[in-house]
């Protein structure tokens, strides 16, 4: 005999599914017992279990955890890596973020290059404890973490020396060392010329580059400081955020293409995303 499909109450179900553009068709059941199937949008998630979870770390009305709504893709840009997001799942003409820890998948070597095996946000700064933020690819060497607002007695992110509020619960990478690289492939819809902006701290300045398709695209690219002397917590050297806008412009082929962010000087920065703008003729 069969086992009884698992009923899941509609409400929960339902409160359970952010705006998507993946149907699944699904069979519900009633208080009287009865039952229908409906479709309704919903997000690829590895188990439902997971995405009730990252329900009760959400912290923005805006903002699943388990699929950032403040990640958007633009026209002529598509973001894919972890989460596929469908085009029209934006408004229109909204710039296009390509979130720095939304990384492809792979490991060391493949999808980037750490230059030591542990994370040293997820699960470290950021102890286990079952939730998405503080387990988010906990496995992986790149060392990722997620601004953090109302902390007391010191605020960590929205602190007074940011020059640029982060969205709550930004996840970023962080801890980068001068040799390190991760790839993010994109889909680009329209060919031309994206200029991208970055989202950033950075204690000491450094410098990054990106190639695209596995050749040097945007040469070196210098990245100023958000050091302040005038903060008096030395730890939140690395919790003054910034955007740095018109950083490089970069030709992209329409289909999809590998960017491969290198660390090449400095160090020390956490990189949040890329903000990327058509500005060019296309091609």
């Amino acid at each position: 005999m069969a086992a009884p499909a698992t009923r899941i109450p509609c409400q929960t179900l339902i409160a359970s599914a952010p705006q998507s553009f993946l149907p699944i068709r699904t069979k519900l059941y009633r208080s009287d017992q009865s039952s229908r199937h409906l479709q309704i949008p919903f997000f690829r998630l590895p188990s439902l279990r997971d995405h009730l979870r990252a329900q009760d770390h959400r912290r923005s009305p805006n903002l699943c955890l388990r699929c950032p709504r403040s990640i958007q893709p633009s026209p002529g840009l598509q973001r894919h890596s972890l989460h596929r997001r469908a085009a029209q799942d934006r408004p229109a003409g909204h710039p296009g973020r390509v979130d720095c820890a939304f990384y492809d998948n792979g490991g060391e070597g493949i999808a980037y290059h750490d230059s030591d095996p542990a994370n040293h946000g997820s699960g470290e700064l950021n102890p286990a404890d079952g939730s998405y933020l503080h387990e988010f690819r906990i496995h992986d060497g790149v060392d990722i973490s997620y601004a953090k607002f109302n902390n007391s007695p010191d605020r960590i992110d929205d602190n007074p020396w940011t020059i640029v509020l982060p969205p709550a619960n930004q996840l970023y990478v962080g801890w980068t060392e001068p040799g390190e690289w991760f790839n993010v492939t994109v889909d680009v819809k329209t060919a031309g010329t994206y200029t991208a902006d970055l989202l950033y701290t950075s204690n000491r300045g450094g410098s990054i580059s990106i190639d695209v398709n596995g050749k040097p695209a945007s040469g070196e690219l210098k990245i100023p400081t958000t050091y302040n002397s005038a903060d008096p917590v030395a730890w939140r050297q690395w919790h003054h955020w910034n955007r740095l806008p018109n950083l490089t412009a970069l030709v992209l082929p329409a289909g999809k293409s590998l960017l491969t962010i290198h660390v090449v000087s400095g160090g020390q920065m956490n990189l949040a995303f890329f903000d990327f703008h058509l500005s060019g003729g296309r091609t």
